[in-house]
């Protein structure tokens, strides 16, 4: 009997696509936190490959790989932190890749993938919203039944995801608009501003910081105008798209804001404020940062050093040359970050807020956390402490490791990688100077960070499983 290995070969195909199909569905729903863990991988991947290309640098050679890895980690990250001078070192097509790079990774992975969705079916099924949704709330990363009590409830899914595609083209369009006569007004050519202007304002809303030309924010020092437009535009990035679709929907009507938004809005601008003067208190008479200033000049820049310590990235100041006890307060402030679901990183300023309230609670000998008429549950306590904890150890191992391989100041050491954990993108110039072996920690560390610790967790664990019974209780000496 006759037999058709071609045949047979082309029916096994589709079998085969299918399966992977079939495995490739099971993943998004089963654990979306495995699937974002996925895709930004394969983005990354993807990004490294282009910015290998001869064409992306501007000398046509191509860039070493421990720097095209790096910088692609950076770019699919929104974190800004680089081992080469982003201005000299890509062409205009590599630029063209970073550019698009930062508002894939600023939008989210799993979101924009929802948009594409939404755009092509015009309709969003249930798996689609599983997939967006723990983009916008890293809760629902973790298997089991979805808590509807959250900031944007699965039926809201769809108008979130038209929020944050209209706000991020809104925003960066109105941004680059204010921005292009200051530049141009600076010195920059007309039509060389007609590309700065948007890669300033996608680099401000994504929270990143890279800059198109020689010397960064150094010839704008003094252009208020400029820098305060780059402060907005860092700002609205980081309270997170929940805030922004809460604050389109209630406009003004604080009573109807979510509790998130008004814990978001709160602790943003109390930490915005307390940094400025912290940074004011510590520098005012340090000479090679704010001591030649004068009293307008030292204010200014001390909130601006504040925004962007919080995750905006850009430096006007040598960060080198700070106080130890300014990067103390820096690293403080790149540790907590913006919002959730922001293009910032960090912990996340509701993080801070919840333990705080939790401390503020128990000090008072309080039986719940209660805020604004409503009481925080102790499961998000605990993810808010675990938030933390996994934080600091991500951030202790990695200075350790980089710190053991690079024998440089740990002061230093200590600043740039909470700086890449944060997706900060600030350095004290330590991370341009770094061996291939600690690029690549300090790589893994920004993805990390980028990724979450409630999604890494979630990524890594087995699927939640219900207990049917209860063990007895005992109290062990705490404190």
């Amino acid at each position: 009997m006759a037999t058709d290995p071609a045949g047979s070969l082309m029916r096994r195909i589709p079998t085969t696509l299918r399966g992977w199909w079939d495995g490739l569905r099971n993943l998004t729903t089963s654990s979306p936190a495995r699937f974002a863990v996925l895709v930004f991988v394969s983005l990354i991947l993807v990004f490294t490959a282009l910015l290998s290309l001869p064409a992306s640098a501007a000398d046509g050679r191509r860039v070493p790989l421990a720097d095209a890895v790096f910088t692609a980690v950076s770019t699919i990250c929104v974190t800004g932190l680089t081992t080469v001078d982003i201005a000299t070192t890509f062409s205009a097509f590599g630029k063209v890749v970073i550019f698009v790079g930062v508002n894939i990774g600023g939008m989210g992975v799993l979101t924009l993938a929802s948009i594409l969705g939404l755009v092509i079916s015009k309709r969003l099924g249930l798996r689609a919203k599983l997939i967006a949704a723990s983009d916008s709330n890293p809760l629902r990363t973790h298997g089991g039944p979805v808590n509807e009590g959250q900031t944007v409830r699965l039926g809201e899914v769809g108008q979130l995801l038209r929020t944050v595609a209209l706000s991020t083209l809104l925003i960066e369009a109105l941004v680059a608009i204010a921005l292009y006569p200051a530049l141009v007004m600076a010195g920059i050519g007309a039509l060389e501003a007609l590309w700065e202007a948007p890669f300033y304002a996608a680099m401000a809303f994504t929270n990143t910081g890279f800059t198109p030309n020689p010397g960064g924010l150094e010839p704008f020092a003094d252009d208020y105008f400029l820098l305060t437009t780059l402060m907005v535009g860092v700002f609205l990035g980081s309270i997170g798209f929940p805030v922004i679709y809460a604050l389109f929907k209630h406009y003004w009507h604080v009573r109807r804001w979510p509790l998130h938004t008004k814990l978001t809005i709160i602790t943003t601008v109390l930490l915005f404020i307390a940094g400025a003067a912290a940074f004011l208190a510590l520098e005012y008479n340090n000479p090679k940062t704010f001591g030649s200033m004068d009293a307008w000049d030292t204010t200014f820049q001390a909130f601006f050093l504040s925004a962007m310590t919080r995750s905006g990235g850009f430096a006007v100041v040598d960060i080198g040359e700070l106080y130890g006890s300014s990067l103390i307060v820096g690293s403080m402030l790149m540790f907590v970050g913006g919002g959730s679901a922001s293009t910032a990183g960090g912990i996340k300023v509701t993080t801070l807020a919840v333990l705080a309230l939790a401390v503020w609670s128990e000090a008072k000998g309080r039986q719940s956390v209660e805020v604004f008429g409503r009481r925080i549950p102790s499961d998000v306590q605990r993810v808010a402490l675990s938030v933390v904890a996994w934080g600091a150890t991500i951030v202790a191992l990695s200075t350790i490791v980089i710190a053991q391989i690079s024998q440089e100041p740990i002061a230093d050491v200590l600043f740039d990688v909470i700086s890449a954990f944060g997706t900060v993108g600030l350095s004290t110039g330590l991370t341009a100077e770094l061996s291939d072996p600690a690029v690549y920690v300090m790589a893994v560390t920004i993805f990390m960070g980028r990724i979450g610790t409630v999604t890494l967790a979630a990524a890594v664990a087995a699927t939640s499983r219900s207990q049917l019974y209860s063990l007895p209780v005992e109290r062990p000496i705490v404190g």
